[in-house]
């Protein structure tokens, strides 16, 4: 596998949290060419935006792409580390970890 390349046995660090909302590492790659969920690198969620990352609009971006994908309400994701780094810990509430698993999983061709 190359430096850098998505893992291909897709260790995703997630977890749970007391209140039920999912926990995990995401890695994001602002103006990207497309916005995509790319698989998982170094147990974080590798995702791409094409939002600059200025003014919030990458976490914007961010929120509203994972939203989409989990068919949740924006409200339930928040960043609770990393706002303004690359490498982001989010908690979202009202999905699973096989949700979260699944996605990674099923984006990690992409």
């Amino acid at each position: 596998m190359s430096p850098g390349a998505p893992d291909p046995a897709g260790r995703l660090d997630v977890s749970i949290d007391a209140a039920g909302a999912v926990s995990l590492r995401v890695r994001v790659a602002p103006r990207a060419a497309r916005e995509a969920i790319a698989g998982v690198r170094d147990g974080a969620l590798l995702v791409r935006l094409t939002a600059p990352p200025i003014e919030g609009r990458a976490n914007q971006a961010l929120i509203r792409l994972l939203a989409r994908s989990l068919d949740l309400p924006p409200g339930r994701i928040e960043i609770v580390a990393g706002a303004s780094a690359r490498t982001k810990r989010l908690r979202i509430a009202g999905t699973t970890l096989a949700a979260v698993a699944t996605l990674a999983a099923a984006s990690a061709g992409t």
